[in-house]
């Protein structure tokens, strides 16, 4: 039953799935930003190169708010945030072969399973249309004349699994120690430490879907910061990162409620910095980054348009609703399926492995668990 429940088609978890915005990889960082704010709930945009001849629209790559951050952040852009963000998108991609795979909607789970096992970071599928005409024509359109994509998840994969668990029976029901899912290798920062080491430490997990623990004198865990803790911030929260500890970010971000206290440290550590750019940023929180023709190109018409820029007013740094940073723990003899349980319900990828006094030992992803499922099917072949 394993075998067969892998072999359904990856458009069954497509179903009532938002679509892709492209963002074209001419598009400023500016214009990445405008976005992120108009698709609230979704952390990651996907850049698309421009059409040649002949060819459609690819997506070359995914970027987050964690991508902004750490590049406003840069040594060569610290000083200058409002020139950065008139960039192009695409100094966010990172340097090598595109971390996202695009699969037909015919593909099985099992090869979406392959796929990130081999080190893609997202999926993207070619949403089925509703209008008439062969499969062939409907596969053979692009982005700009009306064919949309959505994201496939490890997390969409996982949730699948998931509701058909006995199939993989007594696996799930073994502890993660005994199935040997627990990484040990992991990036982690000092509460002390500078917050942009954890920030420039999860941009460059990032392709392992991973964060970066937080962790005291004694290695024991305190906290985390990740993509999903910073996936409700935006700019504004930039000159934080560069001027407080990774603690300090923590309280920062914490539920969106910025500390007055925090607020005017940064402040003052700004001026001390003399990074008067970072500290018009942070000051300006009623400005509005410029809307480029990419919005206009989306679905919504132009007076959906004029209302997010006027939204942005009120919304650029007004209080967020990120979820906490304190960290989903489970301990080596939890069982996979309990594991599974936490991070599902709180929509993470990854849970951190803790002895019982929260000394860190590692941590379980999605991508692990994966594995486990891949190698329970080989074993029916």
């Amino acid at each position: 039953m394993a075998v067969q429940l892998f072999s359904n088609e990856i458009s069954d978890l497509c179903l009532g799935k938002p679509p892709l915005r492209p963002l074209p990889a001419s598009a400023t960082v500016a214009d990445a930003l405008s976005l992120f704010r108009r698709s609230s709930g979704d952390p990651s945009l996907s850049v698309w190169s421009s059409p040649v001849a002949g060819e459609a629209s690819k997506c070359i790559g995914k970027i987050s708010i964690v991508d902004v951050l750490c590049f406003l952040c840069k040594e060569e852009n610290i000083s200058t945030p409002f020139v950065a963000l008139i960039s192009p998108v695409s100094v966010l991609l990172p340097d090598g072969p595109p971390l996202v795979k695009q699969l037909d909607p015919t593909s099985s789970i099992l090869d979406a399973v392959d796929c990130i096992l081999e080190g893609a970071q997202s999926l993207i599928v070619p949403r089925k249309s509703r209008n008439s005409g062969s499969p062939r024509q409907k596969l053979s359109q692009k982005p700009s004349v009306g064919r949309t994509y959505c994201w496939i998840t490890q997390e969409d994969i996982i949730r699948f699994i998931f509701n058909s668990i006995n199939h993989f029976s007594p696996i799930p029901f073994n502890s993660i120690q005994s199935v040997n899912i627990i990484e040990e290798k992991i990036p982690s920062v000092h509460y002390d430490d500078p917050a942009l080491s954890a920030l420039r430490a999860i941009n460059n997990s990032l392709s392992g879907q991973t964060a970066v623990a937080v962790v005291d004198d004694e290695g024991r865990l305190v906290g985390e910061i990740s993509l999903y803790t910073l996936a409700c911030c935006d700019e504004t929260v930039a000159p934080a990162v560069a001027t407080l500890s990774a603690g300090d970010l923590m309280a920062y971000i914490d539920y969106g409620g910025a500390p007055e206290d925090l607020i005017q440290l940064v402040k003052a550590r700004l001026e001390e910095k003399k990074l008067d750019g970072f500290l018009e940023l942070l000051e300006d929180d009623h400005s509005t980054l410029s809307v480029s023709s990419c919005l206009s190109s989306t679905s919504s018409s132009s007076s959906d348009d004029e209302a997010v820029v006027k939204s942005m007013r009120s919304r650029s740094n007004s209080a967020r609703f990120a979820r906490g940073t304190e960290p989903i723990v489970c301990h080596p003899g939890s069982s996979l399926i309990a594991v599974m349980i936490q991070a599902l319900s709180h929509r993470l990828n990854h849970v951190w492995v803790v002895e019982e006094d929260y000394s860190l030992i590692g941590i379980v992803t999605f991508t692990s668990m994966l594995k486990v499922f891949r190698d329970r099917v080989n074993s029916f072949s």
